[in-house]
């Protein structure tokens, strides 16, 4: 599969060298926006929300609070709001809604009444190859075309390891279930963490298992896309922790024993193959240096993030559909307005990005 369907060498050995002379805009990704005047950096069109962000009223079961339940109300409600794109973290509902449960065929017509678009869904991607899994994954495929979706992915990275071996193998697979994906006009995406931006293991002594203890400096994730077929496998950046990546992961221990400091830019990243990144997760942050992630979550807009500079510098304008997150929306039963309520707040600032600095004036064209 390597030679068959990755890359050459020498391919991945320049499309390593691009997001390195990417790299080169900043360690923070904080540069002058390339777009001038008042446009809208996030097309009416493309302004979208994981469902993971309100899964506690997708979920909740018909009660007396007045803030709507199921997928029915909820998605009438984020319509009214104005989102136009949906991605899904799953395909149920609280059974005493319909005294079953709903079905793909039933959501698609929920998403047409509202106007709504399924763009993508945290579905599963096997981790082994062989009928079993593939069988599996062409009903993964089959719910994706009932809801009209054009992409597929899953909420985790490719493999938890640390190891070039793993990720070599993560590379085979993938590029497996891509291909099948983009057989049906559906693209394949695997969505990160922070932790998929930590440094490779790829060299050095081997530990007592027979695996490598240091780094050449690539980033895990970074290999995975220069390894993985570019028609077939495609990503969703997590903008926040993607900055918790670059609070976190700053040094590595090199070939030779000695301690290398690299800030991973996440900017950098997505402008050296802007196209391969289709979808993001738009989650804001307050900066916290004092915590181990670096930021805590808020609504969109509250945070420090600079969303206005990162759209505005990553190239193909009106190409990306970014998806609101919050993992810490729901309010629970004290609250349980609150997912929606920050839903509206962020989808307000989704809609005023513009191309200038987020939160300053725009100057004039």
């Amino acid at each position: 599969m390597n030679s068959q369907h990755g890359m050459s060498r020498r391919r991945m050995l320049g499309a390593l060298a691009g997001v390195a002379g990417a790299a080169a805009v900043g360690a923070t990704g904080l540069g002058t926006p390339a777009v001038a005047g008042n446009g809208l950096l996030v097309p009416t069109g493309k302004r979208g929300i994981i469902l993971y962000s309100v899964r506690d009223r997708i979920s909740a079961a018909p009660d007396a609070t007045g803030v709507p339940y199921g997928f029915e109300r909820v998605l009438a409600r984020l319509a009214e709001i104005g989102y136009k794109e949906v991605e899904f973290a799953g395909y149920t509902q609280h059974t005493s809604i319909l005294g079953r449960q709903i079905t793909p065929e039933e959501i698609r017509k929920i998403l047409d009444d509202n106007g709504l678009r399924a763009n993508g869904s945290h579905a599963s991607v096997p981790g082994t190859v062989n009928p079993t899994t593939i069988a599996q994954f062409e009903q993964t495929l089959d719910t994706a075309e009932i809801l009209g979706m054009t992409h597929i992915g899953t909420g985790s990275d490719p493999t938890g390891s640390n190891y070039k071996a793993d990720w070599d193998a993560a590379v085979d697979r993938w590029n497996t279930f891509g291909e099948m994906a983009a057989a049906r006009g559906l693209k394949l995406y695997t969505h990160n963490h922070d932790a998929a931006y930590d440094f490779l293991r790829d060299s050095g002594p081997l530990d007592a298992q027979g695996r490598p203890t240091r780094s050449s400096g690539v980033r895990k994730l970074e290999y995975f896309i220069a390894r993985t077929n570019p028609e077939w496998v495609w990503f969703e950046m997590d903008i926040y922790w993607a900055h918790v990546a670059q609070h976190r992961f700053r040094s590595y221990t090199d070939p030779d024993g000695v301690t290398q400091t690299s800030i991973f830019d996440p900017l950098a990243v997505v402008a050296a193959q802007t196209i391969r990144f289709p979808l993001f997760h738009a989650k804001d942050g307050t900066y916290d240096p004092a915590s181990a992630a670096g930021y805590a979550m808020v609504p969109l807009g509250e945070g420090d993030i600079d969303y206005g500079n990162f759209f505005a510098n990553m190239g193909a304008k009106g190409y990306h559909n970014p998806m609101w997150e919050q993992d810490n929306a729901p309010g629970g039963a004290t609250d349980p307005g609150r997912s929606l309520r920050y839903a509206e707040i962020s989808y307000q600032h989704m809609s005023g990005l513009r191309g200038c600095r987020w939160r300053r004036p725009c100057r004039p064209a």
